[in-house]
């Protein structure tokens, strides 16, 4: 019988070495490695790890950590804002980004994806992108973020 930690390690070995698109494969990777495993315990363990299905380059679905996720994105965030955005100005609780001709939409999809508890709204046109905040404080602290990017 494995341990959880050791179990949940090899988890990790697994899905950074192999694309694994379901429990069962991940159950059948486990016990050829030595885990006697069920599956409502891999379910847990999925949940517990905080894994997430990302689609790959095949057109097939792997899990993946949080982690790992929010690399692959920052690195497409960064090249979205770094190349469409104009100009980021923070009034009081809004930030206006200037954009490119026709991609506000994109740069606001991209700045959601942030993630960012401060930024309460968010909505764009063709080329500007407005962001609500509940304080300037908490403007400010976005308009650093999005600035970051670029």
């Amino acid at each position: 019988m494995s341990t959880r930690k050791s179990r949940q390690s090899a988890i990790l070995g697994i899905i950074a070495a192999k694309d694994i698109e379901t429990q069962d494969e991940l159950v059948s990777e486990l016990r050829r490695a030595g885990h006697d495993i069920t599956q409502a315990t891999i379910s847990r363990d999925i949940k517990e790890l905080g894994l997430i299905k990302t689609l790959t380059s095949d057109n097939k679905y792997k899990y993946v950590t949080k982690q790992a996720m929010d690399v692959k994105l920052s690195g497409k965030l960064k090249n979205v804002v770094r190349e469409t955005v104009i100009s980021v100005v923070a009034a009081e609780n809004l930030i206006v980004v200037k954009t490119i001709e026709d991609s506000g939409a994109v740069v606001a999809s991209a700045v959601e994806q942030l993630g960012l508890v401060e930024a309460l709204g968010i909505i764009s046109d063709k080329n500007t992108v407005l962001i609500v905040c509940a304080s300037s404080r908490d403007a400010l602290f976005v308009q650093q973020k999005i600035n970051e990017l670029l």
